[in-house]
């Protein structure tokens, strides 16, 4: 049997829910084999302290069946001005068979020039930066654009790893991991999006984050620039 190769873009800062929610999906059928990939082999710590350890290199990375780049905290910044990673993810871009992200990790697929004239989600809090950078954003919790397949903020990835899973293994396949997770989430509040969750605790959380949301929207700005310029 023919194994899909498919591969998580980490980096120090990432955002673990954005890489495990469709790792655990994505790995559970025998026929896929998921890399974990960054610059070098030694761990790195997500955006809430949790050590990763990298699998595979950017160097050393097989050709893959499927890129995923989730979202992270004030390391993303880095990565999108990472002229090595951005390579990277074209480089593997043009040949993958799906290119993906899950939450603000569509920011880092624009910056690499893999979402122009396409549709994608992301985190609702950064959805007019993603839309700085030439992609049409659309408010949903999983986006198929052709071959582009984008989740929104953190626990859409595990929608967006059924959805996927879906894709590339049949909807029995998807149904039955769906089901060996016991997922059928009811949560306790309903304060899952902005509509719902109510002003005063969105305001809340946007005056929690702006130091990161104004991070990101510097490194949005410049990174328009620069595609501006390259086009």
């Amino acid at each position: 049997m023919t194994q899909l190769q498919i591969g998580f873009l980490i980096y120090p800062g990432v955002s673990q829910l954005d890489v495990m929610g469709p790792y655990q999906i994505l790995a559970f059928p025998q026929n896929t084999q998921v890399h974990l990939i960054w610059k070098t082999l030694s761990p790195i710590e997500s955006d809430e302290g949790l050590t990763l350890v990298p699998t595979t290199t950017l160097a050393n990375c097989p050709c893959l069946d499927v890129i995923c780049v989730p979202g992270g905290g004030i390391g993303q910044v880095e990565v999108m001005k990472s002229s090595e990673i951005l390579n990277f993810l074209k480089q593997q871009g043009a040949t993958a068979q799906y290119v993906t992200s899950v939450c603000s990790g569509s920011m880092i697929l624009a910056a690499a020039g893999l979402l122009h004239g396409y549709k994608a989600a992301c985190h609702w809090a950064v959805r007019n930066q993603l839309a700085m950078l030439g992609v049409d954003v659309v408010a949903e919790r999983v986006v198929i654009d052709r071959n582009r397949v984008t989740g929104a903020g953190v626990t859409s990835g595990i929608d967006f790893g059924l959805t996927l899973l879906g894709l590339l293994c049949g909807e029995d396949v998807a149904k039955m991991t769906q089901l060996m997770m016991e997922y059928d989430p009811q949560p306790p509040f309903n304060a899952g999006t902005p509509e719902t969750a109510g002003e005063e605790v969105v305001q809340s959380l946007l005056q929690l984050s702006k130091p990161l949301l104004d991070a990101f929207l510097a490194q949005t700005k410049a990174t328009a620039e620069h595609l501006k310029i390259a086009s």
